[in-house]
């Protein structure tokens, strides 16, 4: 059966007038600014910069059409009710750019504003048409119009200075050669862009940030030491006063920055003996870690080192040498702790009702209960836990190496170092992290000023050079500070187990060459080597569970090169920063070649250092000498900063010889400036 077609019906009701909304204002802005950087996570998290840092920002700003383009970089520290700008520049492809300085510890704020440069689009228009012979008689009134249009500007003296301007430009009987001479003046053109209007200016859609550290957070050396440890006697623990006497050794090696393990109250309870053997004896000490006991907990001194006034001494005496304390800084607690007593909701319980004490598979830590978080009770915990570290800072001290915080809530360490910043702007805390790469990146953007790294595992050239060319080299650099420790407590690498003396000459200079900051635990000098076991990174006999006493005046301590390498460090600006770092060319992969230069260019330092400690190698490197402004036959003179001898280098290539028992890298100053005269028919070569 046929079906009837449907007819459709379309209604055509009337349009009532003025039933359409107005169109939002900001349609009418042109200019557009995106792709800004630096810039972390679509503004979730600040860069870092240190005090007297330059900040250089970019980004794309362009527009529709022909019309020419102004921009400025907007900036403050935050809090502050106005903007300071700097104008930026083109750089090329619509990329724009400009720089300002950062003075003082805190958080400062940034973003970029653009507009359409209607006097400039008029001016370059004038000058093209002017240039090619056509008629700009119209275009000079209008430019006497758009110079006119800025008298009344706010701006002191508009009316004074502008006027006779737009009178020329508008006065026909003046030839056109006259007026265009007055429209291309470099003083018109810096009075307008003072006068620009910015009333339909576009402004990008975030303000962002950068948290602002003092010089130590990019740049030091850290000494690890259990002041327990610093007596002559084994058989007891020493006391910050005992301590104190080992200072001027520690400052006489250059270092900048002391750290200590935990110095609170240990516990008893479940107490670990020599080698972590679960039977201590009487006078077995515990681990610093295992704190809380009798005598407090993170806000008390363990009492065999002396009194909370004895450590306050003990800071003021490290001052008078040079030397900032860092403290150890743990979320956790031994069962003798007085929280577990008094806030027993801070942990966390089994079924049968007892506490549960911390674990890594297969290790077990019955003598430590680690804090929970997200216990009912959080804010008051987490109140609490922010409390310890100002009543450390009270008591002088100002750097925190924070003991697994990839092991507490990322909020946490957010909040609780934003607020103690707010106060303390020039607290320095270090991330002892070594977890997935992701969970460290992402505790730096936290907020912490430095983290560990897995400098340690990485040991020949390609590791180290992939490695630290993501550090320095990539967004990471941003927010991503490293701290390279040569070795720890908790990690003596096979590298150093089985390299001798050698082993600890190469990574040290390696460490204090690639990094900015660096670190070595007590010990290293005198090249302790012996593991717990075959294939463990425990120290036998380790220092977590016992006292160390150490013979720091044995002759082949590396006590003398560590504190050159600090000196130098200390006298080349080049390798006080990580973003100089680059890679260069060798024929050998058991070579490694890189060179450092300071953020003026004036500094630069090539490092030549051998990865094999056992055997002599040699080969050739490759210089960038184009890039350092030289050409590529030029002879440059570089003197070895450790042997202080000079030689004369010509062309890229290079050939050097490293022995690791004698000479196990050349840490070579460049001289810069004007190419040196013909060089010696034989010139000597390292």
């Amino acid at each position: 059966m046929a079906q009837t077609p449907t007819k459709r019906v379309t209604s055509r009701r009337p349009v009532p007038k003025n039933s359409l909304s107005p169109l939002d204002p900001q349609l009418i802005r042109r200019a557009v600014v995106e792709d800004i950087y630096p810039e972390i996570d679509a503004g979730r998290f600040p860069i870092k910069r240190t005090v007297d840092e330059q900040v250089i920002v970019s980004a794309d700003v362009h527009t529709d059409g022909h019309d020419m383009i102004s921009a400025a970089l907007l900036h403050r520290r935050k809090g502050e009710a106005g903007w300071s700008e700097t104008m930026m520049t083109a750089a090329g492809n619509d990329r724009w750019t400009a720089a300002f300085a950062v003075t003082e510890p805190g958080r400062y704020e940034y973003t970029v504003e653009a507009w359409i440069d209607r006097f400039g689009t008029w001016r370059h228009e004038v000058s093209k048409k002017f240039g090619v012979g056509q008629d700009i008689t119209s275009e000079l009134l209008e430019g006497a119009e758009i110079v006119g249009g800025s008298l009344g500007s706010p701006t002191t003296g508009a009316q004074e200075q502008l006027a006779p301007w737009a009178a020329t430009l508008g006065d026909t009987a003046l030839s056109p050669e006259r007026r265009v001479i007055v429209a291309l003046e470099a003083d018109l053109q810096r009075a307008m862009a003072a006068r620009a209007d910015r009333s339909r200016a576009t402004r990008y859609e975030r303000i962002l940030e950068v948290l602002v550290e003092p010089v130590r957070a990019r740049y030091g050396a850290w000494y690890e030491m259990f002041p327990r440890s610093t007596g002559s006697d084994h058989s007891r623990s020493a006391t910050f006063q005992d301590a104190a006497e080992r200072l001027s050794y520690i400052a006489g090696m250059g270092f900048d920055v002391l750290y200590l393990p935990p110095i609170h109250p240990i516990g008893q309870s479940f107490r670990k003996g020599p080698n972590n053997t679960l039977n201590a004896g009487p006078d077995d000490p515990g681990s610093p870690w295992a704190i809380g006991g009798a005598a407090g907990g993170h806000k008390a001194v363990e009492p065999s080192l002396g009194r909370l006034e004895d450590f306050d001494r003990f800071v003021e005496s490290a001052r008078a040498q040079g030397l900032e304390i860092a403290l150890d800084l743990a979320y956790q607690a031994s069962p003798d702790h007085p929280y577990v007593k008094d806030h027993p909701e801070w942990f966390r319980r089994r079924p049968d009702g007892s506490i549960k004490y911390a674990e890594n598979p297969p290790k077990k830590y019955q003598d430590i209960y680690p804090i929970n978080f997200e216990s009912e009770a959080w804010q008051s915990l987490w109140l609490e836990l922010q409390s310890v570290i100002t009543f450390w800072i009270g008591h002088g001290v100002r750097i925190f190496r924070v003991d697994n915080p990839h092991t507490k809530p990322f909020r946490f360490w957010e909040w609780a170092l934003g607020e103690v910043r707010r106060e303390f702007p020039d607290t320095i805390f270090l991330s002892e992290a070594f977890t997935r790469p992701k969970v460290m990146k992402y505790l730096a953007k936290s907020g912490f000023s430095q983290s560990y790294t897995y400098f340690t595992w990485r040991n020949t050239s390609v590791e180290l050079t992939e490695y630290f060319t993501e550090l320095t080299q990539t967004d990471v650099r941003e927010y991503m500070r490293p701290n390279l420790f040569a070795n720890t407590p908790d990690i003596l690498h096979e590298y150093l187990q089985h390299g001798g003396r050698a082993a600890f000459q190469i990574r040290l200079v390696l460490a204090a060459t690639l990094g900015a900051s660096y670190g070595i635990y007590s010990g290293y000098e005198l090249a302790e080597n012996i593991p717990v076991k075959p294939g463990s990174e425990e120290y036998l006999d380790s220092e977590k569970y016992q006292i160390r006493a150490r013979n720091y005046a044995d002759p082949n301590s590396l006590s003398e090169l560590i504190a050159r390498v600090n000196q130098i460090r200390r006298e080349h600006p080049a390798l006080q920063r990580d973003w100089g770092l680059r890679f260069h060319a060798t024929d050998n992969p058991q070579l490694i070649a890189y060179s450092k230069r300071s953020e003026d260019g004036a500094d630069l330092v090539f490092m030549v250092v051998t990865l094999d400690p056992l055997n002599m190698q040699h080969g050739y490197v490759q210089l960038p000498l184009t890039s350092w402004g030289f050409a590529p036959d030029t002879t440059i003179e570089v003197t070895d900063l450790l042997s202080l001898e000079r030689y004369f280098w010509r062309g890229e290539w290079n050939y050097v010889r490293l022995d690791p028992q004698t000479r196990p890298a050349h840490l070579l100053s460049v001289r810069l400036g004007a190419p040196l005269a013909p060089e010696p028919a034989e010139p000597a070569l390292p």
